[in-house]
């Protein structure tokens, strides 16, 4: 077992979840963060005074799939998340010890 972690832009996320659905993803979790990387933030104007705004705002997608769907996973992932400009993200994958479906108790592969 895999889990995926990706940072996204926030106007991709329909695009995401269409494209993780469609790659046989059968749950997700999906969290707005704050961040920066090399696109290090913007300048902004905030009544009189501009402000910069260095934390941006992200779309973070989190889910554990089996170890035969990883690369049609993450290739569906990049794909929709893809604009070419700095700032589109990037994605993690990392081994899984462990799950366990709290519901049923089952365990390993079967709790996905």
């Amino acid at each position: 077992m895999k889990k995926i972690e990706a940072i996204v832009r926030p106007s991709k996320l329909d695009e995401v979840k269409d494209a993780l659905a469609a790659a046989g993803v059968s749950g997700m979790t999906i969290t707005e963060v704050r961040g920066f990387g090399n696109q290090k933030g913007f300048m902004d104007h905030f009544r009189v005074s501009e402000v910069y705004v260095n934390l941006l705002p992200k779309i973070q997608i989190k889910m554990v799939v089996h170890d035969e769907d990883v690369a049609r996973v993450v290739e569906a992932l990049i794909a929709a998340a893809r604009t070419g400009e700095i700032g589109d993200g990037k994605v993690f994958v990392s081994d899984i010890a462990e799950a366990y479906r709290i519901r049923t108790g089952e365990r390993g592969e079967k709790a996905i």
